[in-house]
């Protein structure tokens, strides 16, 4: 492996640094963007609960609030219920925007990630290309199995940046997809939130 990484060039640590930072944004993406902890699914039943029995105080507001993503986006409906349900879903749509924001936390470097390692890759080959044809110029005509094995070195980059663009571009997809599939069930929760506060028509909630 290291005699790769030598052959490779010094273009090969910007592509190791890209591997690194890659496989760390997705180890992190991954555990935090958990569908429990994001948007925890008997959440809204509990807070219908606490208001149904007026047990909603400040302290619980905090608690709901520290819960989870969805519970800062149903504290901040609650905390503005009283003003009518435009003000509610503006409130909830402030907070939603932060939220999402934090979600996508990351996903912006990981995409970068995936669109420059190959190039990368192609330009530690072109680099390497045109050294092994400029040696051969100065120093006369060199037999096709030397200039293969140049080649072959050349392409290593090329390699190596594919070998991390890859998975990178596979986890930028799924994770912007399982951002969107969560933003779209914590709108759900908060809509229903919504209609029950305002009693605008009756909402089945989730209850343990």
């Amino acid at each position: 492996m290291w005699e790769l990484v030598k052959a490779g060039g010094w273009l090969m640590l910007p592509i190791i640094m890209c591997s690194v930072v890659a496989a760390a944004i997705i180890i992190e993406r991954l555990w935090t963007l958990r569908a429990a902890k994001i948007s925890p699914p008997y959440l809204l039943g509990q807070v219908w609960k606490w208001v149904q029995g007026k047990q909603l105080d400040s302290k619980k507001l905090k608690e709901i609030r520290a819960n989870s993503p969805l519970g800062q986006i149903l504290a901040a409906g609650l905390a503005n219920a009283r003003y009518g349900r435009e003000q509610m879903k503006e409130a909830i749509q402030e907070s939603g925007a932060k939220v999402v924001s934090e979600l996508e936390r990351f996903l912006t470097a990981l995409g970068t990630i995936a669109s420059i390692a190959p190039l990368l890759g192609l330009l530690g080959t072109v680099l390497g290309m045109i050294e092994i044809f400029s040696a051969y110029t100065s120093s006369g005509m060199a037999n096709g199995g030397q200039l293969a094995s140049g080649i072959g070195k050349a392409l290593i980059t090329t390699a190596a940046g594919l070998f991390v663009a890859i998975p990178a571009v596979f986890f930028h997809r799924y994770l912007v997809r399982r951002v969107d599939e969560l933003v779209v069930h914590m709108e759900q929760e908060a809509i229903k939130l919504v209609d029950v506060m305002q009693g605008d028509r009756d909402v089945e909630i989730e209850d343990k």
